[in-house]
């Protein structure tokens, strides 16, 4: 496979993802969402965690389209947009769980 470097926007999109993966809440958002389709008052109830704050950061996932959302009637259901970012999360927390397990 011969190199070929990333473009720009490229690389300032793979940092954004990353930067959106480094925050605690948003992690814990998208690891629920993975799991099952929530609106933003199921979500801050499982997760104890404010509305406002839930609804922010699901303004800055959708942004950087890591989730979507789909509308009934008043309530609006949240998802992942797809599943690449999800694998991903899926892999480090699976790596995490491997470390952890060779650390003890």
């Amino acid at each position: 496979m011969t190199y070929k470097p990333l473009d720009d926007d490229t690389i300032l999109n793979v940092s954004q993802t990353f930067k959106a993966l480094s925050d605690p809440t948003r992690i814990k958002i998208l690891y629920l969402l993975f799991h099952e389709e929530l609106s933003v008052n199921e979500i801050s109830k499982k997760l104890n965690m404010q509305q406002s704050t839930i609804s922010h950061q699901l303004k800055y996932l959708k942004q950087l389209r890591l989730v979507k959302n789909r509308r009934e009637k008043q309530m609006y259901y949240y998802s992942p947009d797809d599943y690449h970012v999800m694998n991903l999360l899926e892999q480090t927390i699976d790596h995490i769980h491997h470390t952890d397990q060779e650390v003890k």
